[in-house]
């Protein structure tokens, strides 16, 4: 019998993990949270501080008692579910219900599925944090109280069997507060005028638009009339130079936002491909408030860039997380291994992997940089003047990176805002 049982949340990550630790560990999953509290009632002592009562589910059952008979059996019991409030409740759970002793207990996380990630995890064990326990059983608690309090006003208001969430309460009160005052709102009519110039140079076209609009349709069809007959000349020109920085690295929201908007993919659908790249070790932790990056992958990073790209494209960037209650202990969402462009899976492993990599190198790529010009263009006829502007790229830096996806909706934007060369005076 191995001499250390090391309990898991997910049966994927088992077996890699056993790999990686030889004999001497036997590697089990609790399949989640191994317990909850109970059903039927509450499960919580409002007059007792908020006491809960918890209970094994019957599908838990077997789980559990399987893994208090290898516990009894092993010299040293590893808890290793994941580092986040949800993770360290589950551990909470698993030594609180196999009866587990501090002295024979340890606590481990790590935030990507590696062999030097592993054994750095086991050379450094911890203790339970029950900051991190109370705060997760803080929010199962709300979760019941809410839950039970406003589901049967949707059952008599709505319909059987809905349930109401914490958040989602919240967020529906957001939109119908929204909502009305988009109904109590007064939207009034204006008129745009754009024009489309040719420079005479082959197809190329400047796009520009006047600043004011009309709101009337017989000021806006007296302005064209008058634009009929006119000439139209470059009466200003400036060109200031302008760069772009890279952004952060993903955080679980930032890459929910972008697989959405770039891949089509619901949060949904997003967690679970997530889950599965880092549990096959392609990607670090995927619920994680951090845009942070270890030093360890700031250089690998590097090198790749280096590598890849050249030394010009290359410039390291540390990145602070803006809110309060982010753990900087956690890295943000990043390639386990960035000379790894691309991975083998289903196509949209394939496709998400892609993107987490780009946005990963790209944040540790030099910065794009520009020459924005704004043109004012004079019109014979009238007082008025048309303006366009647009930027031309002078280095693309870090989109280097980024005009490689077929996916990335700002290369639509920014061939929309190219000028051609233009002079003063020009007609």
């Amino acid at each position: 019998m191995a001499k250390n049982l090391l309990i898991v949340e997910s049966p994927a990550k088992a077996k890699t993990i056993e790999g990686y630790l030889g004999k001497d560990f036997l590697v089990k999953s609790s399949y989640g949270h191994i317990r909850d509290l109970v059903k039927g009632d509450m499960g919580i002592d409002i007059s007792n501080d908020f006491s809960q009562t918890y209970e094994v589910p019957a599908d838990k059952k077997a789980v559990v008692a399987e893994l208090k008979k290898l516990a009894k059996q092993a010299e040293m019991v590893w808890l290793a579910s994941d580092e986040d409030r949800e993770g360290e409740a589950i551990s909470w759970h698993l030594y609180e219900t196999l009866g587990l002793k501090e002295s024979n207990t340890k606590r481990i996380v790590f935030h990507e599925i590696t062999k030097p990630a592993i054994l750095k995890a086991i050379d450094n064990p911890r203790t339970i944090d029950y900051n991190l326990v109370n705060a997760q059983q803080a929010r199962r608690v709300l979760d019941r109280l809410v839950g039970f309090e406003l589901s049967p006003v949707l059952w008599k208001k709505v319909k059987p069997s809905l349930s109401a969430g914490r958040v989602q309460s919240v967020a529906v009160r957001l939109i119908v507060d929204r909502e009305r005052e988009v109904n109590k709102f007064n939207s009034t009519a204006a008129f745009k005028i754009t024009a489309q110039f040719t420079t005479g140079n082959g197809k190329e076209i400047v796009k520009a638009e006047l600043p004011q609009r009309f709101e009337q349709a017989a000021d806006a069809e007296k302005f064209l009339q008058d634009c009929i007959n006119a000439g139209f000349a470059v009466s200003n020109l400036e060109v200031k130079p302008a760069k772009r920085n890279p952004a952060a690295p993903f955080t679980t929201s930032t890459l929910q936002q972008e697989a959405s908007r770039k891949l089509g993919f619901s949060v949904a659908r997003t967690m679970q491909i997530a889950q599965r790249l880092y549990e096959s070790g392609k990607i670090t932790y995927m619920r994680t408030d951090s845009v942070n990056l270890s030093q360890t992958a700031i250089d690998a990073a590097s090198a790749e860039i280096r590598s890849a790209y050249g030394d010009k494209y290359h410039q390291p960037r540390v990145y602070k997380t803006k809110s309060a209650g982010a753990q900087e202990a956690h890295e943000a969402i990043r390639p386990t291994y960035f000379n790894q462009h691309s991975v083998d899976g289903d196509n949209s492993e394939k496709r998400l992997y892609d993107l987490i990599w780009k946005r990963a190198i790209a944040s540790q790529m030099s910065e794009a940089i520009f020459e924005k010009t704004n043109v004012n263009i004079s019109i014979s006829t009238r007082k008025e003047e048309l303006l366009a502007e647009g930027e031309v790229l002078k280095f693309d830096g870090f989109l280097k990176v980024y005009l490689e996806s077929t996916d990335d909706e700002d290369e639509e934007n920014e061939d929309n805002n190219l000028l051609p060369p233009l002079t003063k005076g020009q007609a």
